[in-house]
C-alpha cells in the first residue's frame, strides 16, 4: 500500500507540474474570467485531455494487487485493476467550470477508462460515476461565480476527499474484485487525490487572484486618468479634447490603440492601427457604429468580430464603450488589444467604467455653455458643495472590493456613475421627480455603507407618488451631513430616518438622526448664513434653504431643530406631481 501511495503521490504531481504551466499560459487565464460557448468548449477540451492523461499514467495492479509497471497504460490485462488520479481531474475541473463541464469532463473520463478495459462491461460503472462526481463538484462553481477563487485549502481537500469517496462506492458495488481492490486503494486514492484537488486549485486560484490584483491596480489608475482628463473636455466633444484623451489613456493604460468618435467619424486615434483608423475619416467598424446606433458596450473578442474593413489591421480584440449623453449616445470610447487572449471581463470593466466618466466629464463641458447656468448660482454654489474626498473614498473602496468580489466592485461604480450623473442633473434641473432623489441618495448611501459596514441604517418611509416634484439635493445634503456630523465616532446604533408625507396641498419632507445633536449656540443660524464649527461651516444648509426660497418664495420652509438625542430637518413646499 506504500509503494502505491507513493506511485500515485508521482502521478499527481506530474498533473500539478501540467497545471502549473498551464496557468503561465495568459490565454488559459483569461479563460477563468469569461463565461460563453467559447470558453466552456475551451476548458472542457483541456481538462479532457487532463482527464485522458491521468487514465494513461494510472497504476496497473494484479489479482492479488502487486504493481505491474507500465509506461503509458494504453490497455489493462483481463482481470487486472487500476489506481489513478482520474477523480482529481474530474473534481477540479467541475469545480472551476461548472455542473456542466465537469460532467462533460467525467463522460470522457469513464469513457477512455471503459475504453483501457477494451469496453468491458465490467467497466462500464466508471462513466456514471465519473459523470456524477463532474456534476457533484460543479455545483461547487455554479453557487458562486469564481467559488474556486475564495475556496480555502482545506475545502479543496474536504471536496476532493468526498468525490474520492464516491468513486470508491461505485468501485465497492459494481466492481468484480469489489472489496478486496477497496481495502487496498482506498486510502492511497482518497488521500492523493484529496492533497492533489487543493494543491491543483491552490496554484489556479493563486494566479486568479493575482490576475485580480494587477486588474485592481489598473482600475486605480484609469480612475487617476478620469481625473487627468477632467479639464479636458471644458469645451465639449470636439477633435482636439478628443485628441488630448486618447493620448492620456494610451499612455496610463496598457491598451494597445485607444480611439474617440461622434456619431458619424473618428476624432481621435493614438496607438496601433493609426494609419488607417484616422482622425477626421468615417468610422470604420460596424463594432463602433452598433455602440452609437444602439447605446450599449459592444465587445469583439476577434478581429472577425471588430470587422475592420482594412485587412492588414493589427487590432484583434476590443471594447467599445458609447458617450450617453441625456440618453443619447453622441460618440463611442473605443479600446483595442493586438492580441485576442488580453480582453478580460476585467477589462471591459474598466473600459465601461472609463467610458461613462468620460461621458460625464463630456456633459459637464456642455452644462458650462448652458446661459442658464450663468443666472442659477444657488445650483452652482450646492454642487461645489460636494466633497471631493468622497470621489477619491469611493475609488479607493472600489479597488479594495474589485480584489475579492468584482460583481460588486461593477455595481458600486455604477452607484458612483449614478451619484455623480444627479449631480450634473441638480445644475441643469430646479425640480426632479422624488424617485430620482432617492436614488440618488440610495448610490450615496450604498458607496458609504460599503466602506463602513453596518454602521448606518437608513430607513424610508415614502407615503407619497414617486412623481412628486422637489429640488434637487434637498434630501442627499441631509444625509450626507447627517452621516458626516451627527454620529461623530460611534460605530453601532446609528439611524437616519427619511420620511415623505402630503399633508393637505403640501409636501413634508422629514429627515432626523439619533446622534449627538447640535450646539444650541448655532442652531438658529444654520439655514440662514455661515456658522463657525469644528465639524462644518454650515453653507449646504445656507444654499438649500436659499434654493428653496427662490423657487417657492414664503410658501417653503426649512426647520431644524435638535437636542442630545438626535436632529430632525423638516422641509415643507407646495405639494406637485410630475405631469
Amino acid at each position: 500500500m506504500l509503494n502505491l501511495t507513493v506511485l500515485l503521490f508521482e502521478r499527481a504531481g506530474l498533473i500539478i507540474i501540467l497545471a502549473f504551466f498551464l496557468v503561465n499560459i495568459p490565454q488559459f487565464r483569461k479563460l477563468l474570467f469569461r463565461k460563453d460557448w467559447s470558453t466552456t468548449f475551451q476548458l472542457f477540451a483541456i481538462f479532457s485531455i487532463f482527464t485522458i492523461v491521468a487514465n494513461l499514467i494510472g497504476v496497473e495492479l494484479r489479482p492479488d494487487n502487486s504493481i505491474q509497471f507500465k509506461s503509458l497504460l494504453q490497455n489493462v490485462t483481463p482481470g487486472d485493476s487500476v489506481a489513478n488520479i482520474r477523480i482529481l481531474t474530474v473534481t477540479v475541473s467541475g469545480i472551476i467550470g461548472g455542473p456542466l463541464i465537469g460532467g462533460g469532463v467525467g463522460l470522457v473520463a469513464g469513457l477512455h477508462r471503459m475504453l483501457q478495459e477494451s469496453l468491458t462491461t465490467d467497466a462500464l460503472f466508471y462513466i456514471p460515476s465519473s459523470m456524477i462526481i463532474g456534476i457533484l463538484a460543479g455545483f461547487f462553481a455554479k453557487k458562486k461565480q469564481h467559488r474556486f477563487a475564495t475556496m480555502k485549502v482545506f475545502d479543496g481537500f474536504l471536496v476532493g476527499l468526498l468525490m474520492e469517496a464516491i468513486q470508491m462506492l461505485f468501485i465497492l458495488l459494481f466492481s468484480p474484485t469489489g472489496w478486496t481492490l477497496v481495502k487496498y486503494i482506498a486510502i492511497p486514492m482518497m488521500l492523493v487525490g484529496a492533497l492533489g484537488t487543493s494543491v491543483f486549485l491552490s496554484i489556479i486560484t493563486l494566479y486568479f487572484r493575482q490576475e485580480v490584483d494587477t486588474q485592481a491596480t489598473q482600475t486605480k489608475s484609469i480612475f487617476q486618468l478620469a481625473l487627468k482628463t477632467l479639464p479636458v473636455f471644458r469645451q465639449g466633444l470636439n477633435q482636439e479634447a478628443a485628441k488630448n484623451a486618447a493620448s492620456l489613456i494610451l499612455e496610463y493604460t496598457n491598451f494597445d490603440a485607444v480611439g474617440i468618435t461622434d456619431e458619424s467619424k473618428i476624432l481621435a486615434f493614438a496607438g496601433m492601427g493609426s494609419d488607417h483608423h484616422i482622425t477626421g475619416a468615417s468610422i470604420l467598424t460596424e463594432l463602433s457604429e452598433e455602440a452609437v446606433k444602439l447605446g450599449e458596450v459592444q465587445i469583439g473578442n476577434n478581429a472577425h468580430e471588430i470587422n475592420c474593413p482594412v485587412k492588414s489591421c493589427p487590432l484583434h480584440s476590443a471594447v467599445v464603450v458609447p458617450l450617453i449623453i441625456k440618453g443619447k449616445a453622441v460618440g463611442s470610447l473605443k479600446l483595442y488589444y493586438v492580441e485576442e487572449w488580453r480582453l478580460s471581463p476585467v477589462e471591459i470593466q474598466l473600459g465601461t467604467g472609463l467610458g461613462e466618466i468620460l461621458a460625464m466629464q463630456i456633459m459637464l463641458g456642455e452644462i458650462e455653455h448652458q446661459s442658464e447656468l450663468v443666472r442659477d448660482a444657488e445650483i452652482k454654489s450646492l454642487q461645489s458643495q460636494v466633497n471631493p474626498h468622497f470621489f477619491f473614498n469611493a475609488i479607493n473602496t472600489i479597488v479594495a472590493v474589485m480584489r475579492y468580489d468584482s460583481d460588486q466592485a461593477r455595481e458600486l461604480l455604477i452607484q458612483l456613475s449614478t451619484y455623480f450623473r444627479a449631480n450634473l442633473t441638480g445644475i441643469r434641473e430646479t425640480t426632479i421627480p422624488l424617485y430620482q432623489e432617492f436614488k440618488h441618495v440610495k448610490a450615496y448611501l450604498m458607496l458609504e455603507q460599503t466602506r463602513f459596514p453596518n454602521r448606518f441604517e437608513i430607513l424610508f418611509h415614502q407615503k407619497v407618488s414617486e412623481n412628486v416634484m422637489i429640488p434637487p439635493f434637498s434630501i442627499q445634503i441631509i444625509v450626507e451631513n447627517a452621516l458626516k456630523h451627527a454620529f461623530n465616532s460611534r460605530k453601532k446604533g446609528n439611524i437616519v430616518s427619511i420620511s415623505v408625507e402630503q399633508i393637505k396641498q403640501r409636501l413634508k419632507i422629514e429627515i432626523t438622526d439619533n446622534g449627538q445633536g447640535i450646539d444650541k449656540s448655532i442652531i438658529d443660524k444654520l439655514g440662514k448664513q455661515t456658522v463657525s464649527s469644528v465639524s462644518g461651516s454650515g453653507t449646504a444648509l445656507q444654499n438649500l434653504n436659499a434654493r428653496l426660497m427662490g423657487l417657492y418664495g414664503k410658501d417653503a420652509e426649512l426647520k431644524i431643530s435638535s437636542n442630545q438625542n438626535g436632529t430632525q430637518v423638516v422641509i415643507q413646499i407646495p405639494y406637485k406631481e410630475q405631469v
